[in-house]
Formats: structure tokens, C-alpha cells, sequence
């Protein structure tokens, strides 16, 4: 089990190889999500994915209850807090309008944390790159979406832009996932009331519960390890252009796997998007060679 592991086994793969495989990750356990709403609805989806991403993550890390600060604390419950919000207007976001602009509108609230949080000028060219990509991408129809779903979509990305700088904050105060761990049952605690209100007793379905774990393991304890693992080692503003890969991802897993032809101007998006990041990366490694000479070589 991946959170489980010494860091150097997941550590190996590097920052952005991480980042990559969580976002495939979340991408395959998204379309199961949106299969699985007729059976259960979406705050059932997202209380079913959060109890068994919880009661994994727990089981698995044992986290430590004691010897931890208040500041410590606090920051967990407001990661915890942060994973429900993000999750919940997602759902409730890809219940009304289809998952490709959903998650295309998601993202640009970790773009506007990139902007913001960049002290580097190069780093707005990136930023800008993605965000010109990410409106391509979305191929000029969301006037023709649902507006609330539109209104929750990008609150979710206010939402995936908080859960970006807490998941950093948890990474450097918990060892391994131990942090992840107990944010992650926050996020179970306070959202249970809300999938019992509008799904009742379907959330007892067998098959329900099957694939509410399926969606659990894809797309909330593989990647949110993966990245808190890469948070480590990437500064935020990074990290969040790294994120605009996401509706990139979406777009070539339904060609691939569901037949879904790319029309010129989605392939020009993704091509955009994907230069962004690379931009990003070759920036940060840029900067991590510069600093080389002036800095002890670690044991």
C-alpha cells in the first residue's frame, strides 16, 4: 500500500512523475464517480469516498494522536475541511454539467495560485500559457452550461487552490501521510450527515459500496499521497501550473480509452497546457541548479 511505503520507494519517481500519476489516478476514479451517481447521488458518492479513503489512510498509517501541537491541529481540521468543500462542489459541479469543463474550470484556481504565489516573472508566462489552453480546452461552450454548475465547478477550484497550500502546510508538520491521514477523517466526519440526508440507505448497497471503494482508492488515497508526497519537493506555485495538466489528462483518457476524437482546437489546448508545465518544471530544475554550487551536498 503506497501510503504505507518509506517515501524514497514513491520518492523515486520524482516530483512531477508523482504529480502525473496522481492525476491519472483521479482521472479514472472521476469517470467512476460520475457512473456511479444514479446509484447513490452525488453527496452519497463523495461521503462513500471519503469514509473509505479515511478508514484506508488510518488503517494503513496509524497516525500518532498525541505529540502534536495546536498549531498542528489546526491545520489538519482545515485541510479536513478544505477536502470535503473541494469534493463536495466538484460532485455537485459534474452532476449538472460534463466532466471535461467541470475539471477545466476547476483548475483555474490553482492557476490563480500560481500568479499569485510566484516570485518569478517567467513564472506568469507559464501561468498564462495554461490558462490561454484551459479556456481552449473548453472549446468556448460554457455559456451554454448549466450556470450552477458552472458557480460550483469554480468554487471547487477556490477550494483545490486551499487544498493545495494546506496539503503543503500538513506535508511539512506530520511525517509520511499521518497528516493526510487524519484530514481525511475530518472530511468523512463532516460530510457523513450530508450523503445519509439525501442517499439514506443506498449508501448500504453492496455493489454501491464496491464501487464507492473503488472511487475512494482512485481518486482520493493514491493521489492525494502522491501529491502530498510531491509538495515536499515542489513550491506551491509550481505544483499548482502542474495542475493544469489535469483537464489534459481527462481529454486523452476519453480518446483513448472511451473513442473520443480531438478536435484541432482541443488538441492546440492540451498542446498548450502541457508546454506551461514543462515551462514550469525546466524553470524550477533551472532554479534548483543555480542554487547547486552554494548548497552542502546532503548524506
Amino acid at each position: 500500500m503506497p501510503v504505507g511505503a518509506p517515501p524514497h520507494r514513491w520518492g523515486s519517481l520524482g516530483p512531477v512523475g508523482l504529480v502525473f500519476a496522481g492525476g491519472i489516478s483521479v482521472q479514472f476514479g472521476g469517470a467512476l464517480a460520475v457512473s456511479l451517481m444514479p446509484r447513490a447521488g452525488a453527496l452519497g458518492v463523495v461521503t462513500l469516498r471519503l469514509l473509505v479513503a479515511a478508514a484506508v489512510l488510518l488503517v494503513v498509517c496509524r497516525p500518532r494522536l498525541r505529540g502534536h501541537s495546536r498549531t498542528d491541529w489546526g491545520t489538519v481540521v482545515v485541510f479536513g475541511i478544505t477536502m470535503a468543500a473541494m469534493n463536495g462542489l466538484f460532485y455537485q459541479s459534474v452532476a449538472r454539467i460534463p466532466l471535461g469543463p467541470a475539471v477545466t474550470l476547476e483548475v483555474l484556481g490553482p492557476l490563480a495560485l500560481s500568479v499569485l504565489a510566484s516570485r518569478r516573472a517567467v513564472n506568469l508566462i507559464w501561468a498564462g500559457l495554461a490558462l490561454a489552453g484551459v479556456f481552449l480546452l473548453g472549446g468556448g461552450g460554457f455559456s451554454s452550461l448549466d450556470p450552477t454548475g458552472v458557480a460550483f465547478a469554480l468554487a471547487a477550484g477556490a477550494m483545490w487552490a486551499a487544498y493545495i497550500v494546506f496539503s503543503a502546510r500538513t506535508g511539512r508538520r506530520f511525517p509520511q501521510a499521518d497528516g493526510l491521514a487524519l484530514a481525511m477523517a475530518v472530511a468523512a466526519v463532516l460530510f457523513l450527515p450530508l450523503g445519509v440526508v439525501e442517499s439514506g440507505g443506498k449508501l448500504l448497497d453492496p455493489v454501491t459500496i464496491a464501487l464507492g471503494a473503488a472511487v475512494a482508492i482512485l481518486s482520493s488515497v493514491l493521489p492525494y499521497t502522491l501529491e502530498l508526497l510531491a509538495l515536499r519537493r515542489l513550491p506551491a506555485s509550481t505544483f499548482a501550473i502542474l495542475m493544469s495538466l489535469e483537464p489534459a489528462i481527462a481529454a486523452t483518457a476519453g480518446f483513448l480509452i472511451l473513442d473520443q476524437a480531438l478536435s484541432t482546437t482541443e488538441a492546440l489546448a492540451i498542446a498548450l497546457v502541457i508546454a506551461a508545465s514543462m515551462g514550469a518544471v525546466r524553470t524550477q530544475i533551472g532554479r534548483g541548479k543555480a542554487k547547486a554550487p552554494g548548497v552542502a551536498p546532503e548524506a
